[in-house]
């Protein structure tokens, strides 16, 4: 397995790549070389981050998104940057698309309002007026659309906004130029 880098940055230290979190215990350090497995630039494994994969991140967001590592690599800068509430209401909304249950529909598109959607939500979302309004009446008859225009504007935003950051973040392009380093040898 190739070495990506014995002392990683502060930002990078917290990112928990391998699922198994009880391997780690308490220690949140621990080090990116044994939580990025990327193997040869070859390898067809998505068990881990390799250099194909970081490199379709920068063609666009969706592409970011679509990656499991670049998901949870963007939301940790978004978290570092306290505005990871854009990139968690998008998650919550495409869950929120596959629920079956009228019930349960009714039951989620009540919270997803109030934790995102509402004036003074905790996680407020930046919405206009009318976008707020519009979702205010859907949720009294829910359906799997009924976020979906606050869910563009969001991530219209991303990808204006905290996309291109990210890009040129230290968090991307140190992991990036570990990767990279990773592949030569």
């Amino acid at each position: 397995m190739p070495s990506l880098a014995t002392s990683p940055p502060r930002e990078l230290q917290h990112l928990n790549m391998d699922a198994d979190k009880k391997k780690m215990g308490k220690d949140r350090g621990g080090n990116l070389k044994s939580r990025l497995q990327c193997r040869s630039s070859q390898a067809t494994n998505t068990e881990g981050l390799c250099f194909e994969d970081m490199s379709q991140w920068s063609q666009s967001l969706e592409r970011l998104l679509a990656s499991k590592y670049g998901m949870k690599i963007f939301q940790a800068f978004l978290k570092s940057e306290f505005s990871d509430e854009n990139i968690e209401f998008w998650l919550v909304c495409e869950d929120y698309k596959k629920i079956k249950s009228s019930f349960r529909m009714t039951s989620r598109a009540k919270k997803i309002f109030k934790r995102y959607i509402q004036a003074e939500a905790p996680r407020e979302i930046n919405i206009d007026h009318k976008t707020r309004d519009v979702i205010r009446r859907n949720i009294k008859a829910p359906s799997t659309v009924c976020f979906d225009d606050a869910q563009r504007i969001v991530y219209g935003l991303m990808e204006r906004d905290s996309y291109p950051r990210f890009l040129r973040s230290d968090i991307y392009r140190t992991l990036l130029d570990s990767i990279s380093e990773s592949v030569k040898l």
